[in-house]
């Protein structure tokens, strides 16, 4: 029996004990999660510095304050969403109870990713706890550092049998996927999604598949343009532009686009200083083969601002694409780091029509003052979601759901 098999085994003859379907054995958990969380910052901090060099305040804001804030929620609530529902009833039914009651799956397997890994690996794990199911984490193989952390230390917090952690690339990955589970949650790309749901429909196993997509950002001519595009270079270069709702790419007017250039040129002197490479707060790319991959994306297309990179650090400073076509080669991908096309069309027509075209995206965020054109272009076009005159934001409201459709959610 592998290792992988070892622990799925493990998991499920804990979940059948029992033990995780009794709330308070679940809110114990989950408050030792937090506990987790609040006592191990260093340790945390230190494995994403060596994975992504993100900076010491860059921890906390995109990964632990949210992660403490589901954690809270979910005990919040926790016995309100675990209660029957009451549910409206028949003429033959009158008589009867009739309601929902909410159970735990069993055994589900989280697969997290390497951009914000404690978030999108540790943020569905709270979900699995407090449902009450056994979960087999798999935290990404490409941030190592990260997956070292969570290996050592979330077992000496949470139940080791019900919630083991299993390490490993392609052939663990491989091995895990052959096993039967009752749900699987990944964050990822597209191709290895695939890989999963066929595995998945093996055993008929649902799934929840996070991942990506080309994240349009429209700008009108009436809009507040130092705030939309100070907002924009924010969304774009956090991380390292290794985010999956960051904006992949503007559309706005051609009058518009050398004051684009200039006002996102300006943001990003602000936000990460003359020389981006020496600034604690800007990050690096997460392997050299993302950073050959990004250095290809260039190739066509004109550099407005930035450019600058070095492989032996696996640094492309914050870029901006300037006059790009649709069929260039920046274009044909998600771009997943810091370079920013810039696309031009006549009209917001155009751009509604440019949209359309294309794959669903994970989001879609306008710059307008015209509130007018922020309902046409949520009625005319479909994504995951749609932010106006911001970026990012919506990921940080718990009471919305978080997805895309078609290609970038199932």
């Amino acid at each position: 029996m592998s290792r992988e098999q070892k622990a799925v085994d493990r998991a499920r003859k804990a979940f059948l004990t029992g033990r995780s379907k009794s709330l308070e054995y679940r809110i114990t958990q989950l408050k030792n999660l937090l506990r987790f969380v609040r006592e191990r910052q260093n340790e945390i901090a230190e494995g994403l510095k060596k994975d992504l060099g993100r900076s010491e305040g860059g921890t906390p804001l995109y990964e632990t304050l949210g992660l403490e804030s589901e954690i809270n929620l979910a005990v919040k609530y926790l016995k309100e969403w675990a209660a029957p529902r009451p549910v409206s009833k028949s003429m033959m039914t009158i008589s009867d109870q009739v309601y929902i009651q909410p159970e735990p799956l069993g055994v589900v397997l989280v697969i997290g990713a390497w951009n914000y890994p404690w978030a999108v690996t540790i943020g569905p794990l709270i979900g699995a706890i407090a449902a009450g199911n056994a979960a087999v984490i798999k935290p990404s193989e490409v941030s190592s550092h990260t997956s070292k952390v969570m290996e050592d230390l979330l077992p000496l917090y949470l139940d080791k049998e019900l919630y083991p952690v299993v390490t490993g690339g392609v052939t663990e990955t491989q091995e895990l996927l052959k096993q039967r589970f009752d749900h699987i949650f990944y964050t990822g790309n597209g191709t290895v999604a695939k890989i999963i749901m066929e595995a998945a429909a093996k055993h008929l196993t649902p799934t929840t598949l996070e991942l990506g997509g080309k994240s349009p950002c429209y700008i009108d001519n009436n809009c507040d343009l130092a705030i939309a595009c100070r907002r924009i270079a924010w969304g774009k270069y956090s991380n390292c532009g290794q985010t999956c709702i960051a904006p992949d790419y503007i559309l706005c007017d051609p009058s518009m686009q050398d004051r684009v250039i200039e006002e996102i040129k300006k943001n990003i002197k602000d936000f990460y200083t003359e020389d981006p490479k020496k600034c604690m707060d800007y990050g690096r790319i997460i392997n050299q083969r993302h950073f050959k991959r990004l250095m290809a994306l260039l190739e066509g297309s004109t550099i407005a601002v930035g450019g600058e990179n070095d492989e032996s650090e696996c640094y492309i400073g914050p870029t901006v694409l300037r006059d790009v076509k649709p069929d260039a080669k920046v274009m044909q991908e998600e771009i997943f780091g810091p370079l920013l096309p810039i696309l031009t069309v006549s009209s917001a027509d155009e751009a509604i029509k440019f949209i359309n075209q294309r794959e669903k995206p994970l989001a879609l965020y306008i710059f307008t003052s015209d509130n007018k054109l922020i309902k046409r272009m949520i009625a005319e076009t479909s994504s995951g979601g749609v932010v106006a005159n911001d970026c990012l934001m919506h990921f940080s409201v718990s009471s919305l759901p978080f997805g895309g459709v078609g290609e970038f959610f199932y």
